[in-house]
């Protein structure tokens, strides 16, 4: 699926079905077959024109798994055959301050994929051998895909938070990422506050073991201690401030946001916090899927075929997919 050219999802069908050549690994590069990879909220912002794309056309994708089936000059560490994932963060120069303090997510001269580099949603991708992700055992492809992104993401969001072991955390917004920051929040021992529109999405909340699912606009039960804005609506972020206790933390974990209104001091006062979520890390990767193993975390996902990947983003821009879409490609 080739992106040529930006438009409403809702309007035009922005990505084109075609063929192209297979790429080649270079040398430190392999090149995977793709079986399938999920779909997010930012190959949406990136279809619609929200994220400034570098180039045209692009191929979007970031949460891909496949097998290696073809390995460039002096690769080591993966051989034919091996499961690899491809997450969003690409590559990096590696040398920079940032890199070299282990914040290779704000790295200037990272380069991510789908945006920068062609990826998943096609039948194949190349990535450096360094920056594929090893695949734990015991998940099958599909549920494997939302952990690359929505698992990645949510995870290092929820790290940041500062949430400490009994604290209740609230989570704004229940898509792919948020139905897996609950069960990583569970599993560690916090209770867990949904506010969500769809009562679908409440259900399912509910069903992963929310302690209690409803509306932004409704006053929880019980003051929360963190909360992570997921839904790319800068007017959540005054009502998560004022749904903290005092010394708490709002994480936005969206590449995107719309504008935040502007709000009283007293709502952040207190030593509130409101901190923004820029990409991941590899070890947030790594810890990333331990910890799904461990937890046993379960993705709800909704399967979609590759040739419909414009429908399955509608789906997406409508909130009609519970848990997480995944396009189908092998």
């Amino acid at each position: 699926m080739l992106l040529e050219k930006t438009g409403e999802v809702s309007a035009n069908e922005p990505l084109d079905l075609r063929d192209v050549p297979s790429p080649e690994p270079k040398l430190g590069e392999v090149r995977l077959r793709v079986h399938c990879c999920g779909i997010c909220h930012t190959d949406l912002h990136t279809v619609e024109g929200e994220l400034k794309i570098p180039r045209l056309p692009i191929i979007p994708g970031h949460q891909v798994v496949g097998t290696v089936e073809a390995v460039g000059a002096g690769v080591r560490s993966v051989r034919e055959g091996d499961r690899v994932g491809v997450p969003w963060l690409y590559s990096t120069d590696g040398s920079c301050d940032f890199c070299q303090s282990g914040r290779e997510n704000l790295c200037d001269s990272a380069r991510f994929t789908g945006l920068h580099a062609n990826g998943g949603y096609a039948e194949q991708i190349v990535v450096r051998e360094e920056f594929g992700v090893p695949l734990p055992l015991g998940i099958d492809d599909e549920h494997l895909a939302p952990l690359l992104c929505a698992g990645i993401i949510g995870y290092r969001s929820y790290r940041v938070s500062g949430a400490r072991q009994g604290d209740r955390i609230g989570l704004y917004g229940f898509g792919a990422s948020a139905h897996i920051v609950l069960q990583f929040a569970r599993h560690v021992g916090h209770e867990v506050y949904v506010f969500t529109r769809a009562e679908g999405h409440r259900r399912l909340a509910r069903s992963l073991g929310a302690a209690w699912a409803g509306d932004a606009k409704d006053a929880a039960p019980e003051k929360l201690d963190a909360a992570i804005i997921f839904a790319p609506a800068g007017g959540l972020v005054p009502l998560a401030l004022r749904a903290l206790r005092k010394g708490g933390t709002v994480t936005l974990a969206g590449i995107y946001m719309s504008d935040i209104p502007s709000f009283p001091y007293v709502d952040i006062y207190h030593e509130r916090t409101l901190r923004s979520v820029a990409n991941a890390t590899r070890q947030d990767a790594r810890e990333c899927l331990d910890l799904a193993a461990e937890a046993r975390v379960k993705t709800t996902v909704q399967i979609f075929d590759l040739a419909d990947a414009n429908g399955a983003l509608l789906a997406l821009k409508e909130s009609r997919i519970d848990g997480a879409g995944v396009l189908k490609v092998l």
